[in-house]
């Protein structure tokens, strides 16, 4: 177990914490990052056995999520351990949401690594940054499949959806979530 205390304005530099004796770094995604980002999507749908249309698996996107992040009102934030991605995290203004949503997506953690607070720590951050850019919503979409990663979001203070909002294009997801800040 530990506790993080870092609860200051949104930084949109790098910063690393210690958790559970490993010095993490949280840093925004370059270029550099996006072929490891990728991979270790892909690697994680396919751990749950969700990689299929209509998610970021096939989404052309995810191979340059770099570039993607550069749209205004948006950040993704990765986490590493020595130089090795082990996480990832951020927020999307996307299309068709109502006027101040933004959507929380792309939450990924290495599997060695889950359970150790590197997921809640990239979604806390992605949050800060909603808040940071001006949203008062922040919306969601995920799979049953994944249930670990629901119960925090639950624990964070979203609430299921019975419909989806906005235009992801990701129609293979049936969880949706909303968090009002």
């Amino acid at each position: 177990m530990f506790v993080i205390f870092y609860k200051a304005a949104v930084s949109f530099f790098t910063f690393t914490i210690n958790i559970n004796d490993m010095a993490v770094t949280v840093r925004k995604i370059t270029p550099a990052d996006n072929k490891a980002t990728a991979e270790m999507i892909r690697t994680i749908l396919r751990e749950f056995k969700i990689d299929k249309p209509g998610t970021v698996y096939t989404d052309p996107t995810t191979d340059d999520l770099s570039t993607l992040f550069e749209h205004t009102g948006s950040a993704y934030w990765l986490a590493e351990e020595n130089g090795e991605i082990i996480g990832g995290c951020g927020i999307y203004p996307t299309e068709g949401l109502p006027d101040g949503c933004v959507e929380l997506v792309k939450l990924y953690t290495s599997a060695a690594l889950r359970g150790k607070g590197i997921g809640k720590l990239l979604m806390e951050k992605s949050i800060e940054s909603a808040q940071h850019f001006g949203y008062n919503e922040v919306y969601l979409e995920s799979f049953p499949e994944l249930t670990t990663a629901i119960s925090m979001y639950e624990k964070a203070g979203f609430r299921k959806l019975s419909a989806p909002l906005g235009n992801s294009g990701h129609f293979a997801c049936n969880v949706w979530m909303l968090l009002i800040l």
